[in-house]
């Protein structure tokens, strides 16, 4: 008897464990379904949060800039928006491309070099420490034909490489595309970022013009040769009192009577382009729409779309 009452015991007690290791395993599969619906759901959630703010501020810029001939960074889409509730948060930045300076401008349709255009490239390089070797780099990656410049890169440097590659030769489509053109790493392009596009408003062949009021110090320095950085703080400090309303008004800030002249035709005081990063948080998730646009009289057209 006591053995049978012995054995009746260790059966019980393998019978509990395996029911308690059942039980913990549902409760864990349970658990993990849960969670995995509930992430799907946030996911869910957020990119519809995310591409809605993007929808949003598209509307913001056009009825912004239907008022005013001007944009600057006094406007409201310039302040970043953030918007909070009990399921997450949403937040929408703006920031104007026509302040910066078009990489796709440094050659014109032809496949010749537009000379100040490519020298004031020069100029921000060296200005953010950077080799001005790039700007030859960039020409060669951009122009039509397939001649190296004396510090640039064409099609026999880059079949050289492992894997071989093909110079495009052909004007930029994303920024991402520079991470395969000679010399431009990822930390070039990072530092670059606040400063260059690749959406100009070129037209039958002329360069596009930068915004005086939205171009950061570092640009503003180098758009002529005379431009020095004390100029461009000159500016920046005038347009934060006031936005500059029209191109000529430049030469009326103090020290600019004659830099102000030269620069006539490099810049005007509106843009047209802008990027837009709308960020969506609902729990642990996030989801991001990234895109550019470019405004119109009466539409806006989407230049680029990411969602991440």
């Amino acid at each position: 008897m006591k053995g049978e009452k012995g054995f009746a015991l260790v059966i019980t007690l393998i019978v509990s464990a395996l029911l308690v290791a059942v039980t913990g395993e549902f409760i864990h599969d349970v658990f993990i379904d849960t969670s995995l619906r509930q992430s799907f759901a946030d996911a869910q959630q957020a990119g519809l949060a995310a591409a809605s703010g993007a929808e949003v501020a598209m509307k913001l810029l056009n009825a912004s800039l239907k008022t005013n001939e001007y944009t600057s960074l006094n406007d409201q889409w310039a302040t970043p928006q953030k918007l909070e509730d009990e399921k997450g948060t949403l937040t929408v930045t703006i920031t104007e491309e026509t302040g910066k300076l078009d990489l796709n401008s440094v050659v014109f349709a032809n496949g010749t070099i537009n000379q100040p255009y490519y020298e004031v490239l020069q100029r921000l390089l060296e200005g953010l420490k950077l080799s001005p070797d790039l700007a030859d780099k960039l020409a060669d990656w951009v122009d039509a034909d397939d001649i190296p410049r004396s510090r640039g890169a064409e099609t026999g440097y880059y079949k050289s490489l492992t894997p071989p590659l093909e110079p495009a030769n052909a004007p930029l489509i994303t920024y991402e595309e520079l991470r395969m053109a000679s010399g431009f790493s990822e930390a070039i392009l990072t530092k670059l970022f606040p400063y260059v596009t690749i959406y100009g408003d070129a037209e039958g062949g002329t360069a596009s013009k930068v915004n005086i009021n939205t171009a950061p110090a570092e640009l503003l320095a180098v758009l002529d040769p005379a431009m020095t950085t004390e100029l461009a703080g000159r500016i920046i400090d005038y347009r934060k009192k006031t936005p500059i309303k029209n191109a000529a008004e430049v030469a009326g800030i103090s020290g600019m009577e004659t830099v102000g002249i030269a620069l006539q035709g490099k810049i005007v005081v509106k843009g047209s382009v802008f990027r837009i990063q709308s960020r969506a948080q609902v729990g642990d998730t996030v989801r991001i729409v990234e895109a550019v646009v470019r405004t119109g009289d009466s539409r806006t057209k989407v230049l680029y779309w990411r969602e991440l």
